[in-house]
């Protein structure tokens, strides 16, 4: 493609303006609740350890079952949701995730606070995938990457409330009394969505399936074709590489390393959490400019994120002595903050791949990555904490082997990505690019 996305407008792209963002900020209101919920535990868990008496690889176990579940239901709710339409999934996943909320604040035992969490990343699993296919039915095509990237902003935010208020809650209230207090905004957006949101404007239909055939035939055939795409492949290991450090950070992980091997107290730890959803939100909107002016600069961009990532991780692992330096944490937090921006470029790989029909299919597929690798490490850092006697240093090595495993499928899939995409008429390159996106 060339080095600037063309800013035009295509036949029958949606208007955009003032109503589509208030529809699609009622979607994307569901989002911020699910993202409150989901990271809820990152600043609990060492509240969660003494409640349930448990040690550091049951404790991530919960973010572990929660990211599986999460994982295993992309592609099922991207086939929903190119079935469904938005707003029938987002109702399933915001009850879903408000019974998951609420059972975990009143679970008397560690079993049935694990079922509570697995019910909550289903719900979750229905909301990204959703708001991005809200995005591309009421924005024009040449908006999608920034509005890609302003969900994934707000849905940091709801990291942030996390990292602030519920913190709070858990030492003001206690236990029941946050986890139950927070599941009243599920409540809330779902109300808001079932009264104001709409799958697309009037005049914007989606057309009607090439096949009324809905069955498993259908479906095999729909993840195949998703699949065979060079895109969908190279988003997925796009999303692989970048997300999981932060996200097994915000997670579940950072706050017992500044805490327990920093030494810091828990109002600095969070204080640094703060900061890396504060630098993810500035970064989102950074990349998401780039992206849409500059699609050449896509590879550089993950391949830069990951590199640099990876340095600051060696920095703080390697820093003699029992404990770095405040500026090397702040640094660490800093380009933590870039890790969500960079994988939602995987998904720019995905949308130009795939025809409308399969957008929401190629997003789910992407959407594993970062989850995969998530899982992955948290089960990693967990394992070996308890095996080195709580040894932050050596159970943060698993972050570079996932890293490694991942830039090198970047580096195989990236060529014949570009050569594909440059073999599909402009026009059609470029409804793609932004027709119906999912992650």
């Amino acid at each position: 493609m060339s080095a600037s996305a063309p800013a035009l407008t295509l036949p029958g792209d949606p208007p955009g303006g003032k109503r589509a963002f208030a529809v699609w900020g009622v979607g994307v209101a569901v989002y911020f609740v699910a993202i409150i919920f989901r990271t809820s535990l990152g600043v609990a868990g060492l509240d969660a350890a003494d409640r349930f008496h448990i040690n550091a690889s049951s404790l991530s176990t919960f973010s572990i079952l929660q990211l599986l579940v999460y994982a295993g239901m992309q592609i099922p709710v991207g086939l929903m949701v190119d079935r469904l339409g938005t707003k029938k999934v987002l109702a399933i996943g915001a009850v879903l995730f408000t019974l998951g909320q609420l059972g975990f604040a009143f679970s008397p035992t560690y079993g049935s606070a694990l079922a509570s969490r697995a019910m909550l990343g289903c719900g979750d699993a229905m909301t990204f995938i959703s708001v991005l296919r809200l995005g591309t039915r009421w924005f024009p095509a040449r908006r999608g990457p920034l509005v890609a990237q302003l969900a994934g902003l707000v849905g940091m935010a709801g990291n942030l409330v996390s990292t602030l208020v519920i913190a709070r809650m858990l030492h003001g209230v206690g236990w029941t009394g946050a986890f139950a207090g927070s599941a009243l905004a599920g409540v809330v957006v779902l109300v808001l969505m079932l009264v104001f949101l709409k799958d697309h404007p009037e005049g914007h239909e989606p057309p009607p399936p090439a096949s009324t055939h809905r069955g498993a035939a259908h479906i095999r055939r729909q993840i195949r074709e998703t699949w065979r795409e060079p895109g969908t492949r190279l988003g997925l290991w796009v999303h692989f590489t970048t997300q999981f450090p932060s996200t097994v950070f915000l997670l579940l992980w950072g706050l017992p390393f500044l805490v327990e091997a920093q030494g810091l107290s828990r109002g600095t730890a969070g204080e640094l959490l703060t900061l890396v959803v504060l630098s993810n939100m500035a970064v989102g909107l950074v990349y998401g400019q780039i992206v849409a002016r500059h699609h050449n600069a896509r590879i550089p961009m993950v391949l830069t994120t990951v590199g640099v990532t990876a340095a600051l991780w060696v920095a703080v692992l390697t820093w003699p002595g029992g404990h770095d330096p405040m500026w090397l944490l702040v640094l660490l937090c800093v380009v933590l903050g870039a890790c969500g921006p960079a994988s939602m470029i995987g998904f720019d790989f995905a949308r130009p791949a795939n025809p409308p029909e399969r957008q929401g299919t190629a997003s789910g597929i992407v959407n594993m990555g970062g989850f995969i690798a998530s899982m992955t490490t948290l089960l990693a850092v967990g394992l070996l904490l308890d095996a080195t006697g709580d040894n932050f240093r050596i159970a943060f090595v698993s972050i570079f082997v996932l890293q490694a495993v991942g830039v090198s499928q970047v580096l195989r899939l990236r060529g014949r990505t570009v050569r594909r995409e440059r073999e599909r008429p402009v026009a059609s390159r470029v409804e793609a690019v932004h027709v119906p996106a999912e992650a």
